[in-house]
């Protein structure tokens, strides 16, 4: 499936630098709902990773000029420099599995030249559902209609609830 790119030339490179450096990570939250077709727009974009210790995230930051801050107190680890300032590090999505688990939830998608592996809408509307945050409640009709258009497409046939 091809998407259209919502990154940067800059942004891009990181996720090339994590993947020619065989780093697992997959975009989630309403950046991937919004690869997925959803009508959706974010501030960032989210990346899981299924290992944040993994030495290729840091060699991929080093070839980007970005720096990874470690988890201060109560503030979450983040991505510190230009070229990595969209991305957002997440540590758990709330009502679902491991990051192992839920790879095979996930599908490979191409942003320009670079493959990602990104959450599949329905993981994403059942973490939301689970966060239960103002936020994700608001935005919960759009994915479902979003979700039930995709399968109308995928099938060829209308779903009615």
């Amino acid at each position: 499936m091809d998407a259209p790119s919502i990154l940067t030339a800059k942004e891009l490179r990181f996720l090339k630098e994590l993947q020619k450096n065989q780093v697992r990570f997959m975009i989630v939250g309403l950046s991937a709902a919004s690869l997925q077709g959803a009508p959706v727009v974010t501030q960032d974009v989210d990346l899981w990773f299924e290992n944040l210790e993994d030495p290729g995230i840091r060699k991929a930051l080093v070839k980007v000029g970005g720096a990874l801050v470690p988890q201060i107190g109560l503030n979450p680890p983040m991505f510190a420099g230009d070229s990595v300032k969209l991305f957002d590090i997440v540590l758990t999505m709330h009502g679902l599995g491991s990051f192992a688990d839920e790879w095979k939830f996930s599908q490979e998608i191409e942003l320009e030249d670079v493959s990602v592996r990104i959450l599949k809408l329905e993981r994403i509307i059942k973490s939301k559902k689970a966060a239960n945050r103002s936020q994700d409640i608001l935005v919960l009709p759009v994915l479902n209609d979003a979700l039930q258009t995709i399968r109308e497409k995928n099938t060829g046939t209308k779903e009615y609830n």
